[in-house]
């Protein structure tokens, strides 16, 4: 389902996190890059890019530099296919990451069918895909990517004009309800370097797992139910739920009938439709783990202090009070190895239900993939298949992380990465 697909912002999200820094610093010649990401010329800033790379292939600054140009392509491809189908703001999409972005209300929004949901994934995902493929090349330990992130701007409505109040601290500002100024965004820089890149590639694989999974499974039978909820004019056969304004009944929440709610609980339940994505998205994930292993082995060795979007302990990174300590590190590379073990099959999960020796062979699950059933995985009786005897995931592990990132771990870990 696109309602599954929401993740797929989360790495634009993050790096958005930076934007309010409160200081100005002094700006260097900008990159080759930049010009084209402030005027939301993407595709004219990729070609750019590929006619240096075919003049100089060795060029990694211009390899990262291509790899962000068509990340940024495929966001805002993905922006413009929310707006085309007429996204509603209510108390779900003004939740969610992806759905949250302040893209204007369509008046004259296509009609969205099933279909129409899984392409809109499927192209980000291979637009995921092709980032991949220009970024996995960079070798060069010494490369720096300076950019002001505030400025650049995205065509959020597709209508071929880039207004100011489509650039990035502008749509941040909206989001988060926070005060910035052009002139703050103006004067932010991000030296993204060596360790940001393959940061960024680790990113781009967690995203491909999350749409991956989604993809695997068939969720018909709660968009003909719930996609009134998020667009405006969905195909089911269910037209009353098109026709209704829930704004108008006594019983809605935040916009949403309260029945809707009660049944997005009871549908979230979706078959298995294409189970070799599973193994996919489980591909992706120790991708993602064995990528962040190399992040963080780059950014141990860096010995200047420039910047930094992920520091070691000894820099200081452009997130204000997020500091960076050995601790955290030592404690994020053991969450490394406990999530290699369980992805791997070699331990388990721990059984949530009392006296039960047995744990959830998590590698088993995406494998032999089954009906997902959010319900009845909470209940217990899902998981039954993939119950077995053996050696358990380092229950102290998790405990020293709720301590060294001070219960805020799964805060950093999407930092991290």
């Amino acid at each position: 389902m696109l309602k599954s697909s929401v993740r797929v912002l989360f790495c634009a999200a993050l790096l958005l996190l930076a934007l309010w820094v409160p200081r100005t610093l002094a700006i260097e010649t900008p990159s080759a890059i930049e010009p084209f990401l402030i005027a939301g010329k993407f595709a004219e800033g990729e070609a750019a890019m590929l006619a240096r790379l075919k003049e100089k292939p060795e060029d990694d600054q211009a390899r990262f530099s291509l790899g962000v140009t068509q990340l940024m392509s495929g966001v805002e491809r993905l922006a413009q296919s929310l707006y085309r189908y007429g996204l509603r703001h209510n108390s779900v999409t003004g939740v969610l990451p992806f759905l949250r972005l302040p893209i204007p209300e369509n008046p004259n929004p296509q009609v969205i069918r099933y279909d129409d949901t899984r392409q809109i994934l499927q192209t980000f995902l291979n637009d995921l895909a092709t980032v991949r493929t220009t970024l996995a090349p960079i070798k060069d330990p010494a490369i720096k990517l300076p950019l002001r992130l505030g400025l650049i701007r995205l065509d959020l409505n597709g209508d071929g004009k880039i207004e100011s109040t489509e650039s990035l601290w502008r749509i941040f500002a909206t989001i988060n309800r926070i005060r910035t100024t052009e002139q703050q965004a103006k004067g932010f820089t991000i030296a993204f370097d060596a360790g940001d890149a393959v940061w960024l590639q680790g990113y781009t694989n967690l995203l491909g797992a999350i749409g991956e999974f989604a993809l695997a499974h068939d969720g018909k039978e709660f968009f003909d139910a719930l996609a009134h909820v998020i667009f405006t004019k969905p195909e089911t056969p269910y037209k009353f739920l098109v026709d209704g304004r829930p704004e108008q009944n006594p019983y809605s929440f935040g916009g949403i009938d309260f029945v809707d709610i009660v049944a997005f609980v009871h549908l979230l339940r979706f078959p298995v439709a294409e189970p070799q994505r599973m193994t996919t998205a489980l591909q992706y994930l120790q991708t993602t783990t064995a990528l962040s292993r190399q992040s963080w082995k780059l950014i141990a060795a860096e010995k200047d202090n420039d910047r930094e979007w992920l520091p070691n302990p000894k820099q200081k990174g452009v997130i204000p009070n997020a500091r960076v300590t050995q601790p955290m590190i030592d404690g994020w590379l053991a969450f490394l190895d406990e999530a290699d073990g369980l992805l791997a099959g070699k331990t388990l999960v721990p059984f949530w239900r009392a006296r039960e020796i047995r744990g959830v062979n998590l590698r088993k699950a995406f494998l032999e993939p089954r009906t997902m059933d959010v319900v009845l995985w909470l209940q217990g009786t899902a998981a039954a298949p993939y119950l077995e005897v053996g050696k358990m995931t380092d229950r102290n592990v998790w405990t020293q992380l709720a301590q060294v990132f001070g219960g805020q771990f799964f805060g950093f870990a999407v930092w991290f990465n």
